[in-house]
């Protein structure tokens, strides 16, 4: 019989847990050795690709990083300017008339119609729908980090969102004749005119259309969604899953990134929808829209559109200008074969959406919750009635 090893007799006189022990010991001793072993001459290397590919896959998320950093910046807390300022008191005018239908020519439209919060700023239609349920040209595009965009609505027919609310109030949406009707509404509210006089101290009359425009922009310049993207454009790299980062490679090497950049991830420019192939054959839209030359009848805006903002863009189905495209990884694969030429495969176009949903940020309290608006029915001021004549008669 040969000798007990010194391994045999920690077996047998110290017992398995304290074997156990050791064991963990010795791996532990041999990995702090490991990097001092592969120095000495002729040892093996073999034991460092762990610690070199943790280092590369560091280096090649610092690498992402920082191309992301130089395409995307984070939101803005909101975007008050010098020509448009923001206070307290004219977003919360802004958002009481945001969510008010009684300045439409029917009472039903206000522009919480079109951009509801429990739809992520959009009403969830192909098309939206104006007073007399008229049905409007377009899709219409979430209200939250609206005022981001170069321009407003696809075809850029206004400069800023205090231009476009104001415009709403003779479009097909709200349909007043003119402003001075859509402003008798407006004054037809009693709790208004205080309101009114407070978001605008120093105007004698400030109900007018201006004013209107200029509250409404003010709210819209506050709806802010910021995610966990604007968290990993910060320096965390842990905001961003490895799928979500993955998705983000493959956003950029793919050539999304081209037009969806900055802060809105989009919302920066014009482009053609179609390049490679015409969008309705991808799309199978009913009707062909020819983009930005409905508006300029220059032949060089034919098919153009404004690149959308992807900021919630999983939150905001259906897609594109005529919202003819249902899920977000169908839209993927149409911009793909219109805009690049190519089939994008499943694992790419999933890759993609992952990121996508990276971009959902948390809906603002002041837009989640509607406020409770000045009291008052709908309608234009009424003559007085006879009731009304006698009780002025009888208190003389």
């Amino acid at each position: 019989m040969q000798p007990e090893n010194h391994q045999s007799q920690y077996r047998r006189f110290l017992g398995p847990a304290v074997v156990v022990g050791l064991i963990l010991l010795d791996i532990l001793v041999s990995s702090r050795l490991q990097p001092i072993m592969s120095l000495a001459p002729g040892a093996t290397r073999s034991k460092t690709v762990p610690v070199a590919l943790a280092a590369a896959a560091v280096a090649k998320d610092d690498e992402l990083l920082k191309e992301a950093q130089t395409l995307f910046k984070p939101l803005p807390q909101d975007l008050a300017t010098a020509e448009f300022p923001i206070n307290s008191d004219l977003v919360s005018l802004g958002r009481k008339l945001f969510f008010d239908p009684r300045i439409s020519v029917d009472g039903t439209v206000s522009c919480a119609r079109c951009h509801q919060p429990a739809l992520y700023g959009t009403d969830g239609l192909e098309k939206s729908h104006g007073a007399h349920d008229k049905l409007l040209p377009r899709n219409a595009p979430t209200v939250l980090n609206a005022g981001m965009s170069f321009r407003q609505h696809w075809g850029g027919e206004f400069e800023t969102v205090e231009e476009q609310a104001k415009r709403a109030l003779l479009g097909a949406g709200f349909a007043n004749p003119d402003y001075a009707a859509a402003m008798a509404r407006v004054k037809a509210v009693p709790g208004y005119r205080e309101l009114f006089k407070k978001a605008f101290p120093s105007e004698p009359d400030p109900v007018t259309a201006n004013n209107w425009a200029k509250a409404i922009g003010a709210y819209e310049r506050t709806l802010m969604t910021p995610s966990r993207f604007d968290v990993y454009l910060g320096g965390n790299t842990d905001a961003l899953t490895p799928t979500e980062q993955h998705g983000l490679r493959t956003f950029i090497n793919t050539g999304c990134a081209d037009c969806h950049r900055g802060a809105g991830i989009g919302g920066e420019q014009f482009r053609k929808f179609g390049v490679q192939e015409d969008y309705w054959n991808a799309t199978g839209s009913k009707e062909i829209d020819k983009g930005r030359f409905e508006l300029t009848k220059d032949p060089a805006d034919q098919y153009m559109f404004k690149v959308a903002g992807l900021r919630g863009v999983e939150m905001t189905p259906p897609y594109f200008h005529d919202g003819s495209v249902g899920t977000l990884s169908e839209a993927v694969r149409v911009m793909a074969i219109v805009q690049l030429g190519h089939e994008m495969s499943d694992q790419d176009a999933s890759a993609i959406v992952a990121f996508l949903k990276s971009l959902t940020g948390k809906l603002p309290q002041d837009f989640a919750i509607a406020p409770v608006l000045p009291s008052g029915g709908f309608g234009m001021p009424r003559p007085v009635s006879r009731a009304k004549k006698l009780l002025k008669e009888t208190s003389r």
